[in-house]
């Protein structure tokens, strides 16, 4: 085997570089990462299955923009194709800095071939044999160089295609975005429009209003002075003398009505042709809602009454029906506002014998009372001082005032800041005027607040009960409840 000698070894090396290294300047400071297969042939490190090339690089992330595209929104698409399009500049910018290191790489290996062909002149034998194999290492890899060079000029075509496809989608994108802010700005100044339209509306129904305002009160304040001017007219003797009048007025009437009452009682019993026998009791009383009915008897033959069963009854206005009311077996009945109306009837038994006295009309309402409960509805909770005779059947001793409150949903019996009895208006709740008779019946009523607890209220005046009675079950029956007394039917 042939040697060759150190002299001779460093003055080829030396004469090598120079003749290489003259011109050439090397794009880094190693030779190209090249490896050699098993026939000596050359393999660029792309052949790695493991490393991707530019080209499904690519690709890879043209789909997956083109798959993101209908998730994204316009702001986000416009962002994405912006970014794609930096990323495919770059990638441009990659490949032209490639194209120009593999010029370089063209010059290099036509030195390095120069170089070798110069060699081989010099040396002979073994080394000579190297220098060829050197040299057709060097021409296979110039043919390697030029196909990636072919590939090189491919990828930058599709990258400069992917570049103008993500520049013109950019644009539509950027146009798109415009659109929607312009059609945004139209219609946030279209809002502004209304919304000052309103305020101007506002304004001016202020204005209408404060001057219409300013204009009753000068009217008010008018006609207050009028109503002074007229007061201060009429003298204080005339106003006491108007009230005399007036209440000497209604005593008359109520003397009147009395004498026709009698009137009207005497000509129905002459159209009955009553017998003796009914004329042992008769009626007495104002047939009208807030007094109190009462069964005399007219005959000293007449039994007496704590002797008789007695049983209260109402009768349409036809006389057709009757119907009991449970609890009204006393001489005296007090009637309720169930009862307006109606025609109330009595039948008394002694000894086997019955007598019927009826009514001589309808109970007739009492003057004023609709138009009271009118405007005690408006309220929400209305308050009634009362005081407690019975609970639970018991006479109650305290004669304490109580208050009863008849509300919308509830009624509430409370003595001061104690709460005797507090229940919505249900199924269980009972409300009647009392039917146990007594001096004060038209001025007590009889109040089951739920089984197990009943109590009998007395009220200041007749007005007041009806008033209390007729305006729970109006509250009660906004709730769906028909408030009434035992065994009561709904009223027709």
């Amino acid at each position: 085997m042939t040697r060759v000698t150190r002299d001779f070894g460093d003055t080829m090396q030396k004469d090598a570089v120079l003749a290489v290294s003259a011109d050439v300047a090397f794009a880094s400071s190693r030779f190209p990462n090249y490896k050699i297969g098993a026939t000596n042939q050359i393999l660029d490190a792309k052949d790695d299955p493991k490393v991707l090339s530019m080209k499904e690089v690519v690709a890879r992330e043209t789909a997956l923009l083109l798959e993101q595209q209908k998730r994204l929104s316009v702001r986000d698409l416009a962002s994405k194709f912006e970014k794609g399009l930096a990323a495919a500049a770059k990638l441009s910018e990659e490949a032209r800095l490639r194209e120009a290191v593999s010029l370089e790489k063209h010059v290099l290996l036509k030195k390095l071939r120069d170089a070798l062909e110069s060699l081989k002149g010099r040396v002979a034998g073994r080394n000579k044999d190297d220098v060829e194999e050197a040299i057709a290492m060097v021409e296979a890899l110039a043919v390697q160089l030029s196909l990636r060079e072919g590939e090189l000029v491919q990828e930058k075509a599709e990258v400069k295609k992917l570049a103008n496809f993500l520049k013109q989608a950019s644009e539509d994108a950027k146009k798109l975005v415009d659109e929607e802010r312009a059609y945004a700005r139209a219609e946030i100044e279209s809002a502004r429009a209304t919304v000052q339209r309103v305020e101007e509306a506002l304004q001016e129904h202020e204005r209408m209003s404060r001057a219409l305002g300013k204009q009753d009160l000068e009217e008010l304040m008018k006609e207050v002075q009028e109503a002074r001017r007229i007061k201060m007219l009429h003298q204080p003797s005339k106003v006491m003398d108007m009230e005399h009048e007036l209440r000497a007025l209604r005593m008359q009437l109520a003397e009147k009505s009395k004498c026709s009452l009698q009137l009207q009682k005497q000509l129905a019993r002459s159209r009955r042709g009553e017998q003796s026998i009914f004329q042992l009791f008769e009626l007495d009383g104002a047939e009208a809602l807030g007094s109190c009915l009462r069964i005399n008897p007219c005959s000293d033959n007449a039994p007496e009454l704590s002797e008789c069963s007695i049983q209260w009854y109402r009768l349409s206005s036809e006389d057709v029906k009757k119907a009991l009311i449970s609890g009204a077996t006393k001489p005296v009945y007090a009637p309720e506002p169930f009862d307006v109306g109606r025609v109330l009837q009595a039948e008394i038994i002694s000894d086997g014998q019955q007598f019927t006295l009826t009514t001589t009309c309808a109970i007739d309402p009492a003057a004023g009372l609709g138009s009271y409960v009118e405007a005690l509805v408006r309220k929400h909770d209305v308050e009634f001082n009362v005081v407690v005779t019975q609970m639970n059947g018991l006479d109650h001793t305290s004669e304490s005032i109580h208050v009863l409150h008849v509300g919308k949903m509830r009624m509430k019996l409370r003595k001061g800041k104690l709460t005797i009895a507090k229940e919505y208006y249900s199924t269980s709740m009972q409300l009647c005027g009392v039917r146990g008779g007594g001096n004060a019946a038209a001025q007590a009523l009889f109040w089951q607040a739920k089984k197990g607890l009943s109590f009998v209220l007395a009220f200041e005046s007749a007005r007041e009960r009806n008033a209390a009675i007729m305006l729970a079950r109006r509250f009660a029956f906004d709730c769906n409840i028909m408030l009434a007394g035992p065994d009561d039917r709904a009223p027709l």
